[in-house]
């Protein structure tokens, strides 16, 4: 690989014949499809076996899955109250999904689909309009108190409002960003850091042993911030889903 980038380029997989130098429809299968698949896969397989065989005193499989499912309940119950109860299978869903896809991002040729700030936007942006929903129907048009907090200077309205609306329309280009920002940094350093141990003579060389911990290491950090971005991706998530509920 002469590019870091091109570990990141979409890759049709299955596509029905085109003319030459036509675009592929939008419903081309790719290798960023196949990933989400995968993930989707995964998950549903994890969950299955968690589930197959319940019973009061749970097994490792049951166990791990009540431990993921009230880990993200408590995150809805702490940062939405009671109100956000209904909400917590989607919330557990858009955690796993983002959790899992990074995670299968760091396998040996696998994909990052997190990595690509389409797919991350795509799920910020469904957020974004479904809290914003959620806001109108439970507050009406109490929901616009947010954009001017309670007790501030009527006359400081003028600077406040457009901050607060500027603010408030910044939340799905910083949900999305920050994902996919995290995951791309951390799989160019990789291609990067791999360079170095194939230009200095390889893992048996002493010189290459130097980049090749610096991977090991890197490989480690990885992997928190996948839990870490996949958690904060979750939390924001409630805390916008809180302001529906609440008024500012």
């Amino acid at each position: 690989m002469s590019n870091p980038i091109e570990q990141f380029a979409v890759v049709p997989l299955f596509s029905p014949p085109v003319a030459a130098g036509s675009k592929l429809p939008f419903w081309t299968f790719t290798n960023s499809s196949m990933a989400m698949v995968a993930t989707v896969v995964l998950i549903t397989a994890f969950f299955w076996l968690a589930t197959r065989k319940r019973s009061a005193v749970p097994g490792r499989w049951q166990s791990a899955g009540e431990i993921l499912y009230e880990y993200v309940g408590g995150l809805v119950r702490d940062n939405v109250g009671k109100e956000g109860k209904p909400f917590v299978p989607f919330i557990f869903s858009l955690f796993m999904f983002v959790l899992v896809g990074n995670f299968l991002g760091l396998l040996p040729w696998s994909f990052t689909f997190t990595s690509h700030v389409l797919v991350t936007a795509s799920l910020a942006v469904f957020i974004f309009v479904s809290v914003t929903i959620i806001g109108f129907v439970k507050q009406g048009s109490h929901y616009f108190r947010m954009f001017f907090p309670a007790g501030a200077p009527l006359v400081t309205a003028v600077i406040l409002i457009p901050v607060e609306v500027l603010s408030y329309l910044s939340r799905p280009l910083s949900l999305s960003v920050r994902l996919f920002v995290n995951m791309t940094v951390g799989h160019i350093i990789f291609t990067v850091l791999g360079g170095f141990v194939v230009a200095l003579g390889g893992f048996y060389v002493l010189p290459g042993i130097i980049p090749l911990a610096g991977i090991a290491g890197m490989y480690l950090l990885e992997f928190l911030v996948a839990a870490l971005q996949a958690y904060v991706f979750t939390v924001l998530t409630c805390i916008y889903l809180h302001d529906a509920f609440h008024a500012h």
